[in-house]
């Protein structure tokens, strides 16, 4: 279904070009796109499915894995890591063959993981533990735990040597130095409450936190301090930020995606809001394609690529209809130039949404 793009369907301007279906079952978590590898991993409950990005053919599966929740690359060392909740462990694997080559023992229900590229370290944040497991990605040996003094949730790291996490149940920002394990600042996020997604703007270091509280908080990583904040949806779950068009997006799980176009680092003129289906909240954006045929027209566009999943509904809990997904598969998803997202119950699919950056954003 990859075809000629239409921006008349939605005042937002993206709409869906494909839709890929992914094998397995179960729910879904946190979309980590390799770069260098240009392969796209999704966390899939007991398996992480692996996409190459340009064709969204599916490559391969991580399997074996119970409780499926982040994935972080260590491409210098051919590794990556799955955070496994249901084992409290980080399952390390291989880059080329998608082998399981180790187990590391972490803190309990381990979820969002990050590479750190200054200190050559992976920190797993470990849910309930309230604590960070710092391995190194060479040999795979832990190197410490930090205190966090509350449940985390989403993680960064800067590329300075700096962590970044929220700790949702203390609605706080941490940033932890990553060489000496040490808890550096401990910053309240009000009027954001219990923060649950981040995205880095590294140029201006701001990050952006997607809150519980149905607010997008814009915080300066050097001090701490909020200097921004707008409202969003319910159930906040990720946020990226394009540095092309300076646009922050945030995915809710009321099924939309609100988007803020930076003006100034301190000021955002907030955008149309993109329906995507509700129960639809993790998401991520991906490298840019310089060399990419449009389908019918030869037409050579460069363009990101994006990822939004869906979660099977609840069932008899009366919070989601049993099956909203069949009304959806036309309509328009999400922040990212494309995108891909999953459509449970029926071993679910991705959808890829493509938008050239030349096309006429709000």
């Amino acid at each position: 279904m990859l075809g000629l793009l239409s921006f008349a369907a939605s005042p937002s301007g993206y709409q869906v070009a494909k839709k890929v279906v992914l094998p397995g079952a179960g729910g879904w978590d946190y979309l980590t796109v390799d770069e260098a590898a240009r392969r796209l991993y999704v966390s899939h409950a007991t398996q992480v499915v692996v996409l190459n990005v340009d064709t969204m053919e599916v490559v391969g599966t991580i399997s074996g894995l119970s409780g499926v929740h982040g994935i972080a690359i260590a491409s210098e060392f051919g590794r990556g890591f799955i955070t496994a909740g249901q084992t409290d462990s980080v399952a390390v694997f291989d880059l080329q063959t998608l082998n399981k080559t180790a187990e590391v023992k972490v803190g309990k229900k381990p979820d969002a993981i990050v590479y750190d590229p200054v200190t050559k370290r992976v920190f797993a944040m470990n849910g309930d533990s309230e604590t960070s497991t710092a391995i190194n990605a060479a040999d795979n040996q832990v190197l410490g735990v930090i205190k966090l003094g509350g449940g985390p949730e989403f993680t960064i790291a800067d590329g300075k040597g700096n962590v970044f996490v929220n700790l949702e149940d203390k609605s706080e920002l941490l940033r932890i130095d990553t060489k000496s394990l040490q808890v550096k600042d401990r910053w309240p996020v009000a009027p954001c409450a219990a923060p649950s997604s981040m995205a880095f703007d590294a140029t201006n270091s701001r990050l952006f936190l997607g809150c519980r509280s149905r607010v997008m908080a814009v915080v300066d990583s050097n001090t701490g301090k909020v200097v921004a904040s707008f409202p969003i949806g319910d159930k906040a779950d990720a946020s990226v930020f394009d540095a092309t068009t300076k646009i922050a997006f945030t995915s809710t799980g009321d099924g939309h995606i609100f988007g803020f176009r930076q003006d100034s680092p301190d000021s955002y003129t907030a955008l149309p809001v993109i329906n995507t289906a509700v129960g639809s909240k993790t998401m991520t954006m991906g490298p840019k394609n310089a060399d990419v045929v449009r389908a019918g027209t030869g037409e050579r566009l460069d363009y990101a690529l994006g990822v939004a999943a869906v979660e099977p509904p609840l069932r008899g809990t009366g919070s989601r209809p049993a099956s909203p997904f069949h009304s959806y598969s036309k309509r328009v998803c999400h922040s990212g130039i494309p995108a891909v997202w999953v459509e449970p119950p029926i071993s679910t699919g991705t959808l890829r949404l493509e938008l050239p950056p030349t096309a006429n954003l709000p």
